[in-house]
């Protein structure tokens, strides 16, 4: 049993519909299915008459919509009572895992100052489990990138956002010895590319913003998909082809000219670096930080 899996089957009876319970709990369709299959098969009972469109709950899983309130209800309360016996002050932050390696280290050391001996705790993840557990309410903070538009399912009453960075997703490639990169988009031959997966936000954001403006004589093949900006560095260091990097993450391997920015028709994304918080929170000294940023940065906040 996960409790994502009874959140998921919350969602679909309040929607009606599993695409807008999958975009609602922001994950794909076919993972959203699974999810819920998954809850049948562990309850042993179907919840969903699949025989009949739109979808319907069966008779079981109407009654069951309450229990799965209960449910919640009662682990976050019992989570809210085990940590209130919590005598160390400490401020939680959920992460995508990118600014989690490359900005929020040198940022947190830079507030050293406000934070004193309070604990600090980072968890760090892709953008879907990191936001659905700052969502559930399992940390204080979520550090994650924007692009142009900050991410819809954040954009609630009881959250608020400062902007405590920027960053740029640039395209990369290793060089030879020349230092003249070893893959270019003006070449005849199509470039390799190194890619995130198509559901990630990373993935997502460069197939729309990146790979969708690349003029059509321009062909690439993807030798490679990982999720890790990371992973793709590494990969990308070796000769393996193109990515598209966080230029934080590289600024040691752009000087020492292990890695090269390619240039247009392969555009930059420009990225917002945010942190949310709830409006209203139990911890004292989550109120107090935020007073600090909300200084710091002498700016007004969403």
């Amino acid at each position: 049993m996960e409790l994502k899996w009874l959140k998921d089957f919350v969602a679909l009876s309040e929607h009606g519909s599993f695409s807008k319970a999958a975009e609602a709990r922001f994950v794909t369709q076919p993972a959203f299915s699974r999810r819920i299959r998954s809850l049948e098969n562990w309850l042993g009972i179907p919840l969903v008459d699949r025989e009949k469109h739109p979808t319907t709950l069966s008779v079981t899983g109407l009654a069951f919509v309450e229990e799965a309130k209960r449910m919640i209800h009662d682990t976050y309360r019992v989570r809210e009572r085990l940590q209130g016996q919590e005598s160390r002050q400490s401020l939680v932050f959920f992460s995508q895992h990118s600014p989690a390696v490359s900005f929020f280290p040198h940022w947190i050391r830079t507030l050293e100052p406000l934070v004193g001996p309070t604990l600090v705790k980072l968890n760090a993840g892709n953008l879907h489990d990191v936001m659905e557990s700052f969502m559930a309410g399992m940390g204080d903070f979520l550090l994650c990138y924007s692009s142009d538009e900050n991410i819809s399912q954040l954009s609630r009453n009881d959250t608020i956002c400062i902007q405590v960075g920027t960053d740029k997703l640039v395209p990369v490639s290793a060089v030879n010895a020349n230092g003249t990169p070893l893959y270019s988009a003006d070449s005849h031959a199509p470039f390799k590319l190194l890619a995130y997966p198509d559901d990630s936000y990373l993935g997502s954001l460069i197939k729309e913003q990146c790979l969708a403006r690349i003029p059509p004589d321009t062909q690439y093949t993807i030798v490679c998909e990982n999720a890790l900006a990371e992973g793709l560095k590494a990969m990308a260091i070796q000769g393996y082809g193109v990515a598209w990097l966080p230029s934080s993450l590289i600024q040691n391997e752009l000087q020492n000219k292990q890695l090269a920015i390619l240039p247009s028709p392969l555009r930059a994304v420009e990225l917002k670096i945010l942190l949310y918080r709830f409006r209203h929170t139990v911890k004292p000294e989550v109120d107090v930080f935020w007073k600090y940023l909300i200084e710091l940065y002498n700016h007004g906040y969403a």
